[in-house]
C-alpha cells in the first residue's frame, strides 16, 4: 500500500546512519521552511475565518470527548500559528519542524481512524485551497509527503554562504511549492467530490432497479 511505503521511507530518513551523513543545502532549507511556514499560516488563517465550522469539523471525526473539543479548536489554531512562525526562527526551526511533523502525523492518524471506521463523507477540516473535502487515503499520502518535508527541515545545512542569486531561489521555489499544493489540493477534493457522486448514483440507481424487479 502508499501508505506503507510512505512509512518506509520515514523510517528510512529517520534512521541515524541517514541523519549522521545528510545535510541540505541553506537555500533549500529556508525554501522549505518557507513552504511549510505558509501553508500552516494559511491552514490557521481559514480555520481563524470560521472558529464555529472548524469545531463542528474536529467534533465529527468522534476522536474526543465533547468537553474538550472548544479547547482543543483552540489549542489547534494556536499550535499552528505558533509552528508557523517558529519556522522561521533560526534558534527554534528545527524543533519547529519536529512539532509541524508532529501536527501532520496526528492528522494523518485522525484520518486513518475515521477510514477504518468507514467515515469517507465527512469534512476533514484541512480548509484548504479547495475548500471542504471529504477524508481520503490521499488526504493521508498528502500529510504523509507534509511529515517527510518537515523532518527534512530539520536536519543540519551545509555551511556555504548564501548569495542574492539565492534569494531568487527561494521565492521561485516558495511560490512554485504552493502552485503545486494548491493544484494537489484542488485535484484530490475534486477527485473525492467524483467518487463519493459516483457511489451516490450508484446507490440511487439501484433501488429502482430492484424494486421494479420485485
Amino acid at each position: 500500500m502508499m501508505s506503507d511505503e510512505i512509512m518506509g521511507l520515514v523510517a528510512f530518513i529517520l534512521h541515524p546512519s541517514f541523519l549522521i551523513h545528510f545535510s541540505i543545502d541553506p537555500a533549500v532549507g529556508i525554501m522549505l521552511r518557507g513552504a511549510l511556514s505558509l501553508l500552516l499560516a494559511s491552514a490557521a488563517a481559514h480555520k481563524l475565518r470560521d472558529i464555529a465550522g472548524f469545531r463542528a469539523a474536529l467534533a465529527r471525526y468522534e476522536l474526543l470527548p465533547t468537553a474538550w473539543i472548544g479547547a482543543c479548536t483552540v489549542g489547534v489554531i494556536a499550535m499552528e500559528v505558533g509552528v508557523a512562525a517558529g519556522l522561521w526562527l533560526p534558534g527554534i526551526a528545527a524543533t519547529s519542524g519536529l512539532a509541524a511533523a508532529g501536527l501532520f502525523g496526528v492528522y494523518a492518524g485522525a484520518i486513518v481512524i475515521n477510514l477504518v471506521r468507514g467515515r469517507h463523507d465527512i469534512d476533514c477540516g484541512c480548509a484548504g485551497v479547495a475548500g471542504g473535502q471529504p477524508l481520503s487515503g490521499g488526504v493521508v499520502i498528502r500529510n504523509g509527503v507534509l511529515v517527510i518535508v518537515a523532518v527534512v527541515i530539520t536536519f543540519p545545512q551545509s555551511s556555504r554562504p548564501l548569495t542574492w542569486l539565492d534569494a531568487i531561489t527561494i521565492s521561485a521555489g516558495v511560490s512554485t511549492l504552493a502552485l503545486l499544493y494548491a493544484a494537489a489540493d484542488g485535484l484530490l477534493a475534486s477527485g473525492s467530490r467524483i467518487a463519493a457522486l459516483a457511489t451516490h448514483h450508484r446507490r440511487l440507481f439501484a433501488f429502482p432497479h430492484g424494486g421494479h424487479r420485485a
